[in-house]
């Protein structure tokens, strides 16, 4: 049964789950409840009979949610480690698709599963999709005035609910101006990129660029590609200026 109360939406998630911990597999769930608790992404809520015996211990933490009512929180424990109120259950708030399932911190646990593939992040929104699309267009990416990347040969990344993306080869792109960072961000659609930082003159603009070397299967035809932050250049398309989108996401 699907179910909505203020921000909250649910969904049956019909995917196999598994969550790691300690080097334990300590979830083996295939009734995982995608739970949107937020507008942008949903969360894993498990049934609490799918935990590995032994796992989870009550503590004394409760904390409140207007539309899901106050939750328990537990301890981790697993081998040698504990992952404290890592997990928290609402048995008693007035979500009915919450009842006896149990949220984890994704970040406290060392991998997430969905069926026999990582997943990284977040749980997969199943209402987003990215469409890759080879183009001829004619795009000019500029900093400060001075070109970086002038291609006939883009590739443009859809993504649901957020702005094209422009993904250039890098056979097209002043490389010589760009320095590779340590960090770089990781998307459960697209993989874990390597920013760049562009420089022109005196100026350094941080981690401008990014690039998935190896991205997940899906987003394949973007390997070894280029892209620019939109919203920190300026990109013209067949002579055409695009306007700045809002948003700050790869």
């Amino acid at each position: 049964m699907n179910q909505t109360r203020g921000l909250v939406r649910t969904e049956p998630s019909h995917k196999r789950v598994r969550v790691f911990f300690a080097g334990r597999c300590i979830v083996d769930s295939d009734d995982a409840l995608y739970v949107w608790e937020g507008p942008h992404y949903p969360q894993y809520y498990l049934p609490i009979t799918d935990v590995a015996e032994g796992v989870l211990e009550p503590t004394a933490t409760t904390t409140h949610s207007p539309s899901r009512g106050t939750a328990s929180h537990f301890t981790i424990r697993a081998g040698n480690r504990e992952a404290v109120d890592a997990a928290w259950s609402y048995d008693d708030g007035p979500l009915e698709d919450l009842r006896g399932r149990i949220r984890l911190d994704w970040d406290a646990m060392d991998a997430w599963f969905e069926e026999d593939e990582e997943v990284i992040v977040h749980p997969r929104d199943p209402a987003t999709r990215v469409q890759i699309l080879r183009s001829s267009r004619h795009v000019v990416v500029a900093v400060d005035g001075l070109v970086i990347a002038d291609s006939h040969r883009p590739t443009l990344l859809y993504e649901t609910g957020l702005p094209r993306r422009t993904y250039i080869p890098k056979l097209d792109v002043r490389m010589d101006l760009l320095i590779a960072t340590p960090k770089g961000p990781r998307c459960p659609y697209k993989g874990t990129a390597t920013y760049w930082s562009v420089q022109t003159g005196s100026q350094l603009h941080a981690d401008l660029a990014w690039s998935y070397p190896s991205p997940l299967r899906e987003s394949a035809p973007i390997t070894g590609l280029l892209a620019f932050y939109d919203e920190r250049v300026d990109l013209t398309v067949d002579g055409s200026h695009q306007p700045q989108p809002d948003h700050t996401r790869t």
